[in-house]
């Protein structure tokens, strides 16, 4: 339920946010969603690949995600603002679970179909229903936490959510080893698990407003406030062309085929390796949340995050690509953790819904558009080459963003509270 004033005393500590049974419940929520998302992620790399042998299929799963996910989010923060967020929530989960579904059909044939058109299609109704994932779960944190809370509640969302990246693709690959229907009839159940967990969450809900503005109306009250303010545009835009340009992941399948020669086990283990650098950033920054010169701590790390990309790109050692990928997860993980603790901070109640959807499409979506980025590049120049160009472009980007935003470059997170 929403804190109270009497709560407003009680030390801030890892173990004080554990005992909120609304955040564990969100945390619960959140990892379950997460593990059926890479689990179907994982599941359908794999399944495009064996049909296809082409990296630019690879990043056409992305695109195809990204058009309903561009289109529907702005509506999607619009609903969580206005409707009730645990029921909106629990739709997006039995979304999920119909796209996983219907990916069982066509694995198993009993979706007819021939090549991947059906696969691209049921790719574009996990984008739709994943716009309301972000918008709901940071909503319904503003009701279960503290302000003071943010920055370290941050810590452990990341932790939890790099936890099921890790966990995820790992199961993943392990059922796809066994059969692409089993993997997908998995995800589904968890996804199932995942409506069950939100609608369970202990929170008192704002009151419905007596009076709705109109829906465009809204949505761009929500898009002047993000750029507006340079603090949480800057961080969007850095993470979002660093992201789009240094994303090697969508390329796993390629690497794993044409350069480090292994099979789904091997798929698995580097595509949760980033994840679990990032749950061990995860754990400290929980217990030790940053403050002061946040903003060059979240430049830096973007840096080192373009420089391992690179480093990767040029690796022919398994073991040492796994721990590269592992060491561009930790410095993600610290962008993770600072981005989330500014929009927390720094967005007005009323317009989370919004402003998580529009932080959806500049990050959220730039997953999508970095593997369709990664498949054209890989394309055009050859699928290593392609890799170093978009880790070089990252260091630009952060040399840019930190021309560009000084009031990022020299944010220190109390100016927010």
């Amino acid at each position: 339920m929403t804190p109270g004033p009497a709560d407003a005393a009680t030390p801030v500590t890892v173990r004080s946010i554990l005992r909120n049974r609304g955040f564990v419940g969100l945390l619960a929520y959140r990892m379950l969603a997460m593990l059926a998302y890479q689990v179907i992620g994982v599941t359908v790399g794999w399944h495009v690949y064996q049909i296809t042998r082409d990296p630019l299929a690879l990043g056409l799963i992305g695109l195809a995600e990204v058009i309903p996910y561009f289109i529907c989010a702005p509506f999607s923060g619009y609903a969580v603002d206005h409707l009730p967020r645990r029921k909106l929530g629990m739709a997006a989960c039995l979304g999920l679970a119909a796209t996983a579904l219907l990916l069982a059909g066509i694995a198993s044939g009993v979706v007819p179909t021939s090549g991947t058109a059906m696969i691209y299609v049921a790719v574009g109704l996990g984008g739709l229903v994943r716009t309301f994932f972000g918008p709901v779960n940071m909503s319904l944190l503003a009701r279960v936490l503290r302000r003071d809370e943010f920055a370290r509640a941050a810590g452990v969302s990341s932790v939890n959510m790099q936890a099921a990246l890790v966990i995820g693709p790992a199961l993943g690959g392990v059922l796809v080893a066994t059969g692409k229907t089993t993997a997908y009839l998995t995800a589904a159940g968890l996804a199932l698990l995942a409506a069950v967990a939100v609608i369970l969450v202990r929170v008192t809900e704002p009151p419905a407003a007596a009076t709705r503005a109109p829906i465009f109306r809204s949505i761009g009250e929500g898009l002047r406030f993000v750029f507006n303010h340079q603090v949480v545009l800057g961080a969007q835009a850095l993470d979002m062309f660093s992201v789009l340009f240094g994303g090697a992941v969508a390329l796993l399948p390629a690497f794993i085929a044409e350069v480090l020669h292994g099979g789904p086990e091997a798929f698995g283990i580097l595509r949760a390796a980033p994840a679990a650098g990032a749950v061990l950033v995860g754990i400290w920054m929980a217990r030790h949340p940053p403050s002061r010169h946040a903003g060059r701590l979240l430049l830096f790390s973007v840096a080192a995050f373009g420089l391992c990309i690179i480093a990767f790109a040029l690796s022919r050692s398994f073991w040492l690509s796994a721990f590269l990928l592992m060491l561009s997860g930790g410095f993600d993980g610290v962008s993770v953790v600072l981005r989330s603790t500014i929009l927390q901070l720094a967005t007005p109640d009323h317009m989370r819904g919004r402003v998580s959807a529009i932080n959806g499409i500049f990050i959220g979506s730039s997953n999508e558009l970095g593997a369709f980025e990664s498949g054209v590049a890989a394309r055009l120049m050859g699928l290593v080459p392609s890799v170093v160009f978009g880790g070089c472009m990252t260091l630009l980007v952060v040399g840019v963003t930190a021309r560009l935003a000084p009031k990022l470059r020299r944010l220190d997170l109390r100016e927010l509270h």
